[in-house]
Protein backbone atom coordinates (compact mmCIF):
# COMPACT_ATOMS: atom_id res chain seq x y z
CA UNK A 1 0.00 0.00 0.00
CA UNK A 2 2.93 2.26 0.66
CA UNK A 3 4.69 1.63 -2.08
CA UNK A 4 1.51 2.87 -4.24
CA UNK A 5 1.13 5.63 -2.73
CA UNK A 6 4.87 6.46 -3.28
CA UNK A 7 3.95 5.84 -6.67
CA UNK A 8 1.23 8.30 -7.26
CA UNK A 9 2.88 11.45 -5.73
CA UNK A 10 3.96 13.89 -7.97
CA UNK A 11 7.11 14.36 -8.31
CA UNK A 12 8.16 18.22 -7.37
CA UNK A 13 7.66 20.63 -10.73
CA UNK A 14 10.52 23.08 -11.32
CA UNK A 15 10.10 26.19 -13.47
CA UNK A 16 12.41 28.36 -14.55
CA UNK A 17 11.79 32.65 -14.23
CA UNK A 18 11.82 34.72 -17.12
CA UNK A 19 14.97 36.43 -15.53
CA UNK A 20 18.10 34.05 -16.81
CA UNK A 21 19.86 34.89 -13.04
CA UNK A 22 17.07 33.08 -10.89
CA UNK A 23 15.64 29.63 -10.94
CA UNK A 24 12.02 28.91 -8.91
CA UNK A 25 11.83 25.72 -7.60
CA UNK A 26 8.33 24.47 -6.30
CA UNK A 27 8.54 22.21 -3.37
CA UNK A 28 5.47 20.80 -1.05
CA UNK A 29 4.94 23.80 0.95
CA UNK A 30 6.91 26.97 -0.75
CA UNK A 31 8.41 27.92 -3.74
CA UNK A 32 11.70 29.50 -3.45
CA UNK A 33 13.87 31.35 -5.70
CA UNK A 34 17.61 30.60 -6.08
CA UNK A 35 20.41 32.52 -8.37
CA UNK A 36 21.56 30.10 -10.71
CA UNK A 37 25.36 29.82 -12.77
CA UNK A 38 24.02 31.53 -15.20
CA UNK A 39 25.61 35.13 -15.99
CA UNK A 40 24.25 37.85 -18.50
CA UNK A 41 26.79 39.71 -21.15
CA UNK A 42 28.39 42.35 -19.86
CA UNK A 43 27.15 44.49 -22.66
CA UNK A 44 24.12 44.17 -25.82
CA UNK A 45 25.99 46.33 -27.64
CA UNK A 46 26.56 45.10 -31.00
CA UNK A 47 30.10 45.45 -32.00
CA UNK A 48 28.62 48.10 -34.59
CA UNK A 49 27.09 49.80 -32.05
CA UNK A 50 30.14 49.94 -30.00
CA UNK A 51 31.84 51.20 -32.77
CA UNK A 52 29.71 54.33 -33.36
CA UNK A 53 29.84 54.84 -29.93
CA UNK A 54 33.73 54.76 -29.94
CA UNK A 55 33.82 57.13 -33.25
CA UNK A 56 31.45 59.89 -31.47
CA UNK A 57 33.34 60.22 -28.55
CA UNK A 58 36.90 60.04 -30.47
CA UNK A 59 35.19 63.42 -31.61
CA UNK A 60 33.40 64.85 -28.95
CA UNK A 61 36.86 64.57 -26.77
CA UNK A 62 38.63 66.88 -29.45
CA UNK A 63 36.64 69.43 -28.33
CA UNK A 64 38.77 70.29 -24.92
CA UNK A 65 42.22 70.56 -26.70
CA UNK A 66 40.74 71.84 -29.42
CA UNK A 67 39.45 74.75 -27.37
CA UNK A 68 42.66 75.40 -25.18
CA UNK A 69 45.35 75.20 -27.31
CA UNK A 70 43.78 77.13 -30.50
CA UNK A 71 43.62 79.84 -28.64
CA UNK A 72 47.40 80.33 -27.71
CA UNK A 73 48.61 81.36 -31.14
CA UNK A 74 45.67 84.53 -30.53
CA UNK A 75 47.10 85.78 -27.30
CA UNK A 76 48.63 89.08 -29.35
CA UNK A 77 45.94 89.13 -31.41
CA UNK A 78 43.42 89.39 -28.62
CA UNK A 79 45.85 92.14 -26.85
CA UNK A 80 45.85 94.31 -29.64
CA UNK A 81 41.69 94.18 -30.58
CA UNK A 82 40.43 94.22 -26.52
CA UNK A 83 42.98 97.11 -25.82
CA UNK A 84 44.31 95.77 -22.57
CA UNK A 85 47.80 94.05 -21.32
CA UNK A 86 49.00 90.62 -21.95
CA UNK A 87 49.05 89.80 -18.40
CA UNK A 88 45.26 90.33 -18.53
CA UNK A 89 44.94 88.35 -21.57
CA UNK A 90 47.34 85.29 -19.38
CA UNK A 91 44.62 85.44 -16.73
CA UNK A 92 41.79 84.27 -19.21
CA UNK A 93 44.01 81.28 -19.51
CA UNK A 94 44.06 80.59 -15.95
CA UNK A 95 40.57 81.09 -15.41
CA UNK A 96 40.06 78.32 -18.41
CA UNK A 97 41.84 75.90 -16.49
CA UNK A 98 40.13 76.43 -13.36
CA UNK A 99 37.03 75.70 -15.11
CA UNK A 100 38.43 72.99 -16.87
CA UNK A 101 39.09 71.14 -13.48
CA UNK A 102 35.73 72.19 -11.51
CA UNK A 103 33.59 71.31 -14.80
CA UNK A 104 34.09 67.51 -14.56
CA UNK A 105 33.96 67.72 -10.60
CA UNK A 106 29.96 69.05 -10.68
CA UNK A 107 29.19 66.88 -14.30
CA UNK A 108 30.64 63.31 -13.23
CA UNK A 109 28.44 62.34 -10.55
CA UNK A 110 24.86 63.12 -12.52
CA UNK A 111 26.43 61.61 -15.25
CA UNK A 112 26.78 58.05 -13.15
CA UNK A 113 23.59 58.57 -12.06
CA UNK A 114 21.03 60.18 -14.94
CA UNK A 115 23.14 59.09 -17.82
CA UNK A 116 26.05 60.01 -19.89
CA UNK A 117 23.88 61.43 -23.05
CA UNK A 118 21.86 64.05 -21.40
CA UNK A 119 24.68 65.37 -19.69
CA UNK A 120 26.96 65.55 -23.05
CA UNK A 121 23.40 66.78 -24.68
CA UNK A 122 23.73 69.93 -22.28
CA UNK A 123 27.22 70.60 -22.22
CA UNK A 124 27.92 70.73 -26.19
CA UNK A 125 24.70 72.66 -25.93
CA UNK A 126 26.47 75.02 -23.54
CA UNK A 127 29.86 75.41 -25.50
CA UNK A 128 28.28 76.06 -28.58
CA UNK A 129 26.39 79.24 -27.14
CA UNK A 130 29.62 80.25 -25.31
CA UNK A 131 32.01 79.73 -28.41
CA UNK A 132 28.82 81.77 -30.99
CA UNK A 133 29.06 84.27 -28.16
CA UNK A 134 33.02 84.66 -28.73
CA UNK A 135 32.22 84.94 -32.32
CA UNK A 136 30.41 87.98 -32.03
CA UNK A 137 32.17 89.30 -29.22
CA UNK A 138 34.59 92.35 -30.64
CA UNK A 139 35.96 94.52 -27.87
CA UNK A 140 34.64 93.91 -24.33
CA UNK A 141 36.91 92.17 -21.88
CA UNK A 142 34.57 90.76 -19.20
CA UNK A 143 32.16 89.30 -21.92
CA UNK A 144 35.76 87.32 -23.22
CA UNK A 145 36.70 86.10 -19.49
CA UNK A 146 33.18 85.00 -18.99
CA UNK A 147 32.42 83.43 -22.15
CA UNK A 148 36.12 81.66 -21.99
CA UNK A 149 34.88 80.42 -18.22
CA UNK A 150 31.19 79.11 -20.37
CA UNK A 151 33.28 77.49 -22.97
CA UNK A 152 35.62 75.76 -20.78
CA UNK A 153 32.49 74.11 -18.50
CA UNK A 154 30.78 73.23 -21.82
CA UNK A 155 34.00 71.84 -22.87
CA UNK A 156 36.19 69.93 -19.88
CA UNK A 157 33.90 67.28 -18.98
CA UNK A 158 33.99 65.89 -22.15
CA UNK A 159 36.54 63.11 -21.47
CA UNK A 160 35.36 62.25 -18.36
CA UNK A 161 32.52 61.18 -19.44
CA UNK A 162 33.73 59.38 -22.72
CA UNK A 163 35.57 57.44 -19.89
CA UNK A 164 33.00 56.70 -18.29
CA UNK A 165 31.25 55.38 -20.76
CA UNK A 166 33.54 53.28 -22.37
CA UNK A 167 33.82 51.28 -18.80
CA UNK A 168 29.87 51.41 -19.21
CA UNK A 169 30.17 48.55 -22.29
CA UNK A 170 33.58 47.81 -22.53
CA UNK A 171 35.12 44.65 -20.89
CA UNK A 172 38.63 44.63 -18.90
CA UNK A 173 40.36 43.09 -21.48
CA UNK A 174 39.35 45.04 -24.65
CA UNK A 175 39.51 48.49 -22.00
CA UNK A 176 43.16 49.25 -22.79
CA UNK A 177 42.55 48.97 -26.92
CA UNK A 178 39.27 51.02 -26.71
CA UNK A 179 40.50 53.93 -24.36
CA UNK A 180 43.79 54.38 -26.04
CA UNK A 181 41.84 55.63 -29.41
CA UNK A 182 39.85 57.83 -27.56
CA UNK A 183 42.53 59.29 -25.61
CA UNK A 184 44.76 59.51 -28.62
CA UNK A 185 42.14 61.88 -30.17
CA UNK A 186 42.18 64.00 -26.93
CA UNK A 187 45.80 64.65 -27.09
CA UNK A 188 45.95 64.89 -31.26
CA UNK A 189 43.89 67.96 -30.57
CA UNK A 190 46.51 69.30 -27.96
CA UNK A 191 49.20 68.71 -30.01
CA UNK A 192 47.40 70.26 -33.47
CA UNK A 193 45.23 72.54 -31.94
CA UNK A 194 48.20 75.69 -32.26
CA UNK A 195 48.94 74.75 -35.29
CA UNK A 196 45.13 75.24 -36.35
CA UNK A 197 45.11 78.78 -34.73
CA UNK A 198 48.15 80.02 -35.74
CA UNK A 199 47.02 78.86 -39.45
CA UNK A 200 43.61 80.26 -38.99
CA UNK A 201 44.75 83.71 -37.45
CA UNK A 202 47.35 84.19 -40.14
CA UNK A 203 44.55 83.49 -43.32
CA UNK A 204 42.08 85.69 -41.41
CA UNK A 205 44.11 88.02 -39.77
CA UNK A 206 41.99 88.03 -36.42
CA UNK A 207 40.40 85.48 -34.25
CA UNK A 208 37.15 85.54 -34.83
CA UNK A 209 37.30 82.84 -37.16
CA UNK A 210 39.01 80.52 -35.11
CA UNK A 211 35.57 80.78 -32.76
CA UNK A 212 33.57 80.62 -35.35
CA UNK A 213 35.35 77.42 -36.24
CA UNK A 214 34.57 76.41 -33.01
CA UNK A 215 31.33 77.18 -32.86
CA UNK A 216 30.64 75.30 -35.82
CA UNK A 217 32.40 72.42 -34.71
CA UNK A 218 30.61 72.40 -31.23
CA UNK A 219 27.08 72.99 -33.46
CA UNK A 220 28.06 69.46 -35.83
CA UNK A 221 28.58 66.88 -32.69
CA UNK A 222 25.68 68.28 -31.10
CA UNK A 223 23.56 67.37 -33.82
CA UNK A 224 25.36 63.77 -34.31
CA UNK A 225 24.81 63.06 -30.39
CA UNK A 226 21.38 63.92 -30.46
CA UNK A 227 21.14 61.81 -33.84
CA UNK A 228 23.00 58.65 -32.89
CA UNK A 229 24.64 58.27 -29.25
CA UNK A 230 22.73 56.02 -27.39
CA UNK A 231 22.88 55.42 -23.33
CA UNK A 232 25.21 53.97 -21.93
CA UNK A 233 25.37 54.38 -18.05
CA UNK A 234 24.93 50.91 -16.61
CA UNK A 235 22.20 52.26 -13.62
CA UNK A 236 20.22 53.47 -16.06
CA UNK A 237 20.14 51.04 -19.17
CA UNK A 238 21.72 47.73 -17.17
CA UNK A 239 24.15 45.75 -20.05
CA UNK A 240 21.96 47.48 -22.62
CA UNK A 241 19.38 44.94 -22.18
CA UNK A 242 16.82 47.46 -20.80
CA UNK A 243 15.58 50.93 -23.02
CA UNK A 244 15.36 54.24 -21.39
CA UNK A 245 12.66 56.33 -21.71
CA UNK A 246 12.20 57.96 -25.23
CA UNK A 247 13.72 61.19 -24.53
CA UNK A 248 16.93 60.04 -23.85
CA UNK A 249 16.99 57.77 -26.83
CA UNK A 250 18.68 58.64 -30.06
CA UNK A 251 16.77 60.53 -32.09
CA UNK A 252 17.27 58.34 -35.03
CA UNK A 253 16.24 55.37 -33.52
CA UNK A 254 13.19 56.88 -32.95
CA UNK A 255 12.51 58.21 -35.87
CA UNK A 256 13.29 54.34 -37.60
CA UNK A 257 10.83 52.55 -34.54
CA UNK A 258 8.17 55.59 -35.52
CA UNK A 259 8.49 54.86 -39.36
CA UNK A 260 8.53 50.84 -38.79
CA UNK A 261 5.32 51.05 -36.42
CA UNK A 262 3.66 53.08 -39.19
CA UNK A 263 4.56 50.61 -42.26
CA UNK A 264 3.22 47.53 -39.67
CA UNK A 265 -0.19 49.76 -38.48
CA UNK A 266 -0.49 50.66 -42.56
CA UNK A 267 -0.18 46.36 -43.40
CA UNK A 268 -2.34 45.35 -41.13
CA UNK A 269 -4.86 47.52 -41.86
CA UNK A 270 -4.52 46.58 -45.57
CA UNK A 271 -4.89 42.95 -44.82
CA UNK A 272 -7.57 42.63 -42.48
CA UNK A 273 -10.26 45.47 -42.62
CA UNK A 274 -12.15 44.40 -39.28
CA UNK A 275 -9.21 44.62 -37.28
CA UNK A 276 -9.78 47.52 -35.31
CA UNK A 277 -6.26 48.71 -34.42
CA UNK A 278 -7.66 51.25 -31.41
CA UNK A 279 -9.63 49.26 -29.69
CA UNK A 280 -6.39 47.19 -28.19
CA UNK A 281 -4.34 49.39 -25.87
CA UNK A 282 -0.74 48.55 -26.39
CA UNK A 283 0.83 46.75 -23.20
CA UNK A 284 4.17 47.64 -21.91
CA UNK A 285 5.71 44.80 -22.22
CA UNK A 286 4.97 45.33 -26.33
CA UNK A 287 6.73 48.62 -25.74
CA UNK A 288 10.06 47.40 -24.17
CA UNK A 289 11.97 46.48 -27.04
CA UNK A 290 11.31 42.71 -26.34
CA UNK A 291 14.08 42.56 -22.81
CA UNK A 292 12.13 43.81 -20.18
CA UNK A 293 8.87 45.32 -19.31
CA UNK A 294 8.87 49.01 -18.55
CA UNK A 295 8.07 48.57 -14.75
CA UNK A 296 11.37 47.27 -14.56
CA UNK A 297 13.71 50.20 -15.55
CA UNK A 298 15.38 51.49 -12.67
CA UNK A 299 13.12 53.89 -10.33
CA UNK A 300 15.69 56.28 -10.38
CA UNK A 301 14.87 59.58 -7.41
CA UNK A 302 16.27 63.08 -8.01
CA UNK A 303 19.51 62.90 -6.07
CA UNK A 304 23.22 63.89 -7.15
CA UNK A 305 26.04 62.84 -5.73
CA UNK A 306 28.10 65.32 -3.60
CA UNK A 307 31.12 66.25 -5.32
CA UNK A 308 33.22 65.51 -2.14
CA UNK A 309 33.28 62.13 -3.89
CA UNK A 310 36.31 63.13 -5.76
CA UNK A 311 37.75 63.89 -2.81
CA UNK A 312 37.14 60.49 -1.18
CA UNK A 313 39.00 59.21 -4.78
CA UNK A 314 42.10 61.26 -3.50
CA UNK A 315 42.45 60.11 -0.27
CA UNK A 316 42.85 56.32 -1.62
CA UNK A 317 46.14 55.44 -1.64
CA UNK A 318 46.17 53.87 -4.56
CA UNK A 319 44.13 56.01 -6.60
CA UNK A 320 46.42 58.78 -5.03
CA UNK A 321 49.66 56.75 -6.80
CA UNK A 322 48.13 56.41 -9.61
CA UNK A 323 46.73 60.08 -10.52
CA UNK A 324 50.32 61.42 -9.35
CA UNK A 325 51.55 59.07 -12.66
CA UNK A 326 49.21 60.55 -15.32
CA UNK A 327 49.02 64.22 -13.97
CA UNK A 328 52.58 64.47 -13.16
CA UNK A 329 53.42 63.44 -17.16
CA UNK A 330 50.63 65.72 -18.24
CA UNK A 331 52.03 68.47 -16.68
CA UNK A 332 55.77 68.04 -17.72
CA UNK A 333 53.78 67.49 -21.57
CA UNK A 334 51.99 70.78 -21.49
CA UNK A 335 55.32 72.81 -20.02
CA UNK A 336 57.52 71.46 -23.21
CA UNK A 337 54.02 72.68 -25.52
CA UNK A 338 53.82 76.25 -23.76
CA UNK A 339 57.53 76.77 -23.88
CA UNK A 340 57.91 75.83 -27.69
CA UNK A 341 57.36 79.04 -28.69
CA UNK A 342 59.97 81.16 -26.89
CA UNK A 343 62.30 78.31 -27.35
CA UNK A 344 62.59 77.81 -30.95
CA UNK A 345 61.59 81.86 -31.51
CA UNK A 346 65.07 82.46 -29.70
CA UNK A 347 68.38 82.70 -31.30
CA UNK A 348 69.94 80.32 -32.26
CA UNK A 349 66.95 78.65 -34.05
CA UNK A 350 65.16 81.78 -34.96
CA UNK A 351 61.51 80.09 -36.16
CA UNK A 352 59.16 81.96 -37.71
CA UNK A 353 55.68 81.52 -36.76
CA UNK A 354 55.03 78.79 -39.29
CA UNK A 355 57.89 76.80 -38.24
CA UNK A 356 57.01 77.55 -34.33
CA UNK A 357 53.48 75.49 -35.56
CA UNK A 358 55.31 72.82 -37.40
CA UNK A 359 57.62 72.13 -33.80
CA UNK A 360 54.50 70.57 -32.19
CA UNK A 361 54.12 67.65 -34.91
CA UNK A 362 56.73 65.72 -33.22
CA UNK A 363 55.12 65.50 -30.25
CA UNK A 364 51.74 64.99 -32.06
CA UNK A 365 53.65 61.83 -34.26
CA UNK A 366 54.60 60.54 -30.73
CA UNK A 367 50.83 60.65 -29.34
CA UNK A 368 49.59 58.83 -32.48
CA UNK A 369 52.11 55.86 -32.07
CA UNK A 370 52.20 55.73 -28.63
CA UNK A 371 48.45 55.09 -28.58
CA UNK A 372 47.89 53.26 -30.98
CA UNK A 373 50.93 50.82 -30.17
CA UNK A 374 50.95 50.48 -27.10
CA UNK A 375 46.97 50.50 -26.32
CA UNK A 376 47.78 46.33 -27.86
CA UNK A 377 50.38 46.19 -25.39
CA UNK A 378 48.41 47.44 -22.59
CA UNK A 379 46.17 44.87 -23.30
CA UNK A 380 48.58 41.80 -23.91
CA UNK A 381 50.23 42.51 -20.63
CA UNK A 382 46.72 41.85 -19.05
CA UNK A 383 46.20 38.52 -20.81
CA UNK A 384 49.94 37.56 -19.76
CA UNK A 385 49.31 38.38 -16.04
CA UNK A 386 45.83 36.83 -16.13
CA UNK A 387 48.29 33.61 -17.24
CA UNK A 388 50.57 33.52 -14.45
CA UNK A 389 47.79 34.49 -12.44
CA UNK A 390 45.63 31.61 -13.47
CA UNK A 391 42.88 33.78 -14.33
CA UNK A 392 40.34 33.34 -16.91
CA UNK A 393 39.39 35.89 -18.73
CA UNK A 394 35.66 36.56 -20.46
CA UNK A 395 35.61 38.79 -23.23
CA UNK A 396 31.55 38.51 -23.11
CA UNK A 397 31.10 38.44 -19.57
CA UNK A 398 33.47 41.01 -18.29
CA UNK A 399 36.26 40.05 -15.45
CA UNK A 400 36.24 39.90 -11.82
CA UNK A 401 39.00 41.66 -10.49
CA UNK A 402 38.32 41.23 -7.10
CA UNK A 403 40.67 38.73 -6.48
CA UNK A 404 43.37 39.63 -8.86
CA UNK A 405 46.41 41.78 -9.18
CA UNK A 406 45.41 44.07 -11.56
CA UNK A 407 48.16 47.03 -10.36
CA UNK A 408 51.03 44.23 -11.79
CA UNK A 409 48.95 43.88 -15.07
CA UNK A 410 48.14 47.29 -15.63
CA UNK A 411 52.15 48.67 -14.55
CA UNK A 412 54.09 45.79 -16.37
CA UNK A 413 57.28 47.93 -17.61
CA UNK A 414 56.51 50.87 -16.03
CA UNK A 415 59.39 51.56 -13.82
CA UNK A 416 61.43 51.22 -17.58
CA UNK A 417 59.63 53.77 -18.86
CA UNK A 418 59.67 56.25 -15.61
CA UNK A 419 63.49 55.87 -15.99
CA UNK A 420 63.14 56.57 -20.01
CA UNK A 421 60.53 60.04 -19.53
CA UNK A 422 63.11 61.03 -17.40
CA UNK A 423 66.30 60.74 -19.36
CA UNK A 424 64.29 62.38 -22.36
CA UNK A 425 63.23 65.14 -20.28
CA UNK A 426 66.69 66.32 -19.05
CA UNK A 427 67.70 65.65 -22.29
CA UNK A 428 65.49 68.50 -23.89
CA UNK A 429 66.34 70.72 -20.98
CA UNK A 430 70.23 70.64 -21.92
CA UNK A 431 69.52 70.34 -25.53
CA UNK A 432 68.42 73.25 -25.84
CA UNK A 433 70.20 75.02 -23.75
CA UNK A 434 73.76 73.66 -25.27
CA UNK A 435 71.88 75.35 -28.28
CA UNK A 436 72.36 71.67 -30.03
CA UNK A 437 71.05 70.74 -33.31
CA UNK A 438 67.62 71.22 -33.79
CA UNK A 439 66.79 67.77 -34.72
CA UNK A 440 68.04 66.75 -31.23
CA UNK A 441 65.16 68.50 -29.23
CA UNK A 442 62.79 67.81 -31.89
CA UNK A 443 63.35 63.59 -31.41
CA UNK A 444 63.38 64.27 -27.31
CA UNK A 445 60.21 65.95 -27.73
CA UNK A 446 58.84 62.84 -29.88
CA UNK A 447 60.50 60.06 -27.40
CA UNK A 448 59.05 61.84 -24.41
CA UNK A 449 55.84 62.30 -25.81
CA UNK A 450 55.69 58.77 -26.90
CA UNK A 451 56.76 57.11 -23.50
CA UNK A 452 54.90 59.71 -20.63
CA UNK A 453 51.24 58.73 -23.05
CA UNK A 454 52.18 55.21 -22.65
CA UNK A 455 52.25 55.44 -18.78
CA UNK A 456 49.35 58.29 -18.80
CA UNK A 457 46.76 55.68 -21.14
CA UNK A 458 47.92 52.75 -18.39
CA UNK A 459 47.44 54.96 -15.21
CA UNK A 460 43.73 56.04 -17.26
CA UNK A 461 42.92 52.59 -17.46
CA UNK A 462 43.71 50.97 -13.81
CA UNK A 463 42.16 54.26 -12.19
CA UNK A 464 38.88 52.90 -13.94
CA UNK A 465 39.88 49.48 -13.28
CA UNK A 466 39.83 49.96 -9.71
CA UNK A 467 37.02 51.99 -8.86
CA UNK A 468 34.48 49.55 -11.60
CA UNK A 469 30.90 51.22 -9.96
CA UNK A 470 32.21 54.97 -10.27
CA UNK A 471 34.47 55.45 -13.18
CA UNK A 472 33.18 59.23 -14.27
CA UNK A 473 33.83 60.08 -10.69
CA UNK A 474 37.32 58.35 -10.90
CA UNK A 475 37.59 59.64 -14.22
CA UNK A 476 37.20 63.12 -12.76
CA UNK A 477 39.47 63.20 -10.21
CA UNK A 478 42.35 62.01 -12.62
CA UNK A 479 41.49 65.08 -14.64
CA UNK A 480 40.88 67.56 -11.60
CA UNK A 481 44.32 66.73 -10.59
CA UNK A 482 46.16 66.97 -14.11
CA UNK A 483 44.58 70.24 -14.33
CA UNK A 484 45.68 71.56 -11.54
CA UNK A 485 49.29 70.45 -11.91
CA UNK A 486 49.54 71.62 -15.37
CA UNK A 487 48.15 75.09 -14.49
CA UNK A 488 50.86 75.00 -11.56
CA UNK A 489 53.28 74.12 -13.75
CA UNK A 490 52.92 76.97 -16.67
CA UNK A 491 52.35 79.08 -13.56
CA UNK A 492 55.89 78.39 -12.74
CA UNK A 493 57.75 77.77 -15.96
CA UNK A 494 58.66 81.54 -17.18
CA UNK A 495 59.94 82.75 -13.48
CA UNK A 496 61.73 79.40 -13.34
CA UNK A 497 63.26 79.73 -16.71
CA UNK A 498 64.53 83.22 -16.43
CA UNK A 499 65.83 81.94 -13.08
CA UNK A 500 67.80 78.75 -13.88
CA UNK A 501 67.01 78.44 -17.31
CA UNK A 502 65.58 75.56 -19.32
CA UNK A 503 68.25 73.18 -18.84
CA UNK A 504 67.84 72.81 -15.03
CA UNK A 505 63.92 73.64 -15.08
CA UNK A 506 63.78 70.44 -17.12
CA UNK A 507 66.43 68.66 -14.97
CA UNK A 508 63.68 69.43 -12.21
CA UNK A 509 60.86 68.65 -13.89
CA UNK A 510 62.04 65.41 -15.29
CA UNK A 511 63.13 64.15 -11.35
CA UNK A 512 60.31 65.35 -9.64
CA UNK A 513 57.70 63.32 -12.27
CA UNK A 514 60.56 60.56 -12.89
CA UNK A 515 61.66 59.47 -9.71
CA UNK A 516 58.16 60.09 -8.12
CA UNK A 517 56.78 58.03 -10.89
CA UNK A 518 59.41 54.77 -10.34
CA UNK A 519 58.06 55.55 -6.49
CA UNK A 520 54.41 55.19 -7.29
CA UNK A 521 54.61 52.20 -9.70
CA UNK A 522 56.51 49.97 -6.96
CA UNK A 523 54.61 50.93 -4.31
CA UNK A 524 51.61 50.26 -6.27
CA UNK A 525 52.50 46.87 -7.68
CA UNK A 526 53.71 45.77 -4.31
CA UNK A 527 51.06 46.82 -1.88
CA UNK A 528 48.32 48.03 -4.46
CA UNK A 529 46.41 44.69 -4.45
CA UNK A 530 45.99 45.06 -0.21
CA UNK A 531 44.90 48.39 -0.30
CA UNK A 532 42.06 47.58 -2.62
CA UNK A 533 41.13 44.66 -0.97
CA UNK A 534 40.88 46.40 2.68
CA UNK A 535 39.00 49.65 0.90
CA UNK A 536 36.02 46.55 0.36
CA UNK A 537 36.52 45.39 3.07
CA UNK A 538 36.03 48.64 4.94
CA UNK A 539 33.08 49.52 1.93
CA UNK A 540 31.20 46.27 3.06
CA UNK A 541 31.19 46.68 6.88
CA UNK A 542 28.53 49.42 8.22
CA UNK A 543 27.51 50.43 3.93
CA UNK A 544 24.70 47.25 3.30
CA UNK A 545 21.52 48.16 2.17
CA UNK A 546 18.15 45.59 1.92
CA UNK A 547 17.47 45.32 -1.58
CA UNK A 548 15.83 42.67 -4.32
CA UNK A 549 18.34 39.59 -5.32
CA UNK A 550 20.50 39.43 -8.29
CA UNK A 551 21.24 42.15 -10.51
CA UNK A 552 23.08 45.17 -9.65
CA UNK A 553 22.56 46.37 -13.05
CA UNK A 554 18.89 46.58 -12.60
CA UNK A 555 17.07 48.09 -9.09
CA UNK A 556 14.21 45.68 -8.88
CA UNK A 557 11.10 47.55 -7.24
CA UNK A 558 8.93 44.13 -7.27
CA UNK A 559 9.43 41.93 -4.39
CA UNK A 560 7.07 39.88 -6.06
CA UNK A 561 7.12 37.99 -9.49
CA UNK A 562 3.76 36.66 -10.37
CA UNK A 563 4.27 33.25 -12.06
CA UNK A 564 0.15 31.87 -12.95
CA UNK A 565 -2.05 32.63 -10.28
CA UNK A 566 1.08 32.35 -7.66
CA UNK A 567 2.59 35.49 -6.01
CA UNK A 568 6.49 34.02 -5.07
CA UNK A 569 8.53 35.84 -2.42
CA UNK A 570 11.81 36.59 -3.15
CA UNK A 571 14.18 36.60 -0.66
CA UNK A 572 16.23 40.15 0.01
CA UNK A 573 20.18 40.08 0.36
CA UNK A 574 22.26 42.73 1.33
CA UNK A 575 24.08 44.67 -1.43
CA UNK A 576 26.58 47.80 -1.48
CA UNK A 577 25.30 51.04 -1.96
CA UNK A 578 26.37 52.28 -5.28
CA UNK A 579 27.67 55.43 -3.88
CA UNK A 580 29.79 54.46 -1.63
CA UNK A 581 31.43 51.09 -3.74
CA UNK A 582 34.81 51.83 -4.20
CA UNK A 583 35.26 55.44 -2.05
CA UNK A 584 36.93 54.35 1.27
CA UNK A 585 39.90 55.37 2.33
Amino acid sequence: MASLQASQEKPEPRMTASSSSTEIVRTSTALHVRPTEHKPPYTTFSQREQALIIVLLNAAMLVSPLTATMYLPLLPILSVQYHTSMQAINLTITVYIIFQALSPLFLASPSDYFGRRPILIGTFSLYTLSSLGLALNTSNYPALLILRALQSLGASCVTSLSSGAVADFCVTERRGKMLGRMMAASNLGTCFGPILGGCIASASNGDKWAFRALCIFGGTMLFSLVLFLPETARNVIGNGAIKDRKWNQPLMLILRESWQSHRESRDQCHNSQRHDLKSEPVTKEVISNGNEPLDLLPKRAFRIRSPLAVGKVLLCKDALLIIWVQSSYYAAGYCIQAGIPKIYKSPPYSFTELQVGLAYIPGAVGVILSFYATSTFIDRNYKAKAREAGFTTDKVKGDDLTNFPIEEARFRWAGRLNILCLCALVGFGWSVHEHAHVSVPLILQFLFSFWSNWLIQASSILLLDIFPETPSIAATAGNMTRCVMAAAGIAVLEPLVNSIGNSWFFTLLGLVSGLGGIGAVVSLQRWGYAWRSLRRVENNEGRVKMTVHPSRDIENTHSQHLVGNEKLATPLVPVQDDTTQGMGK
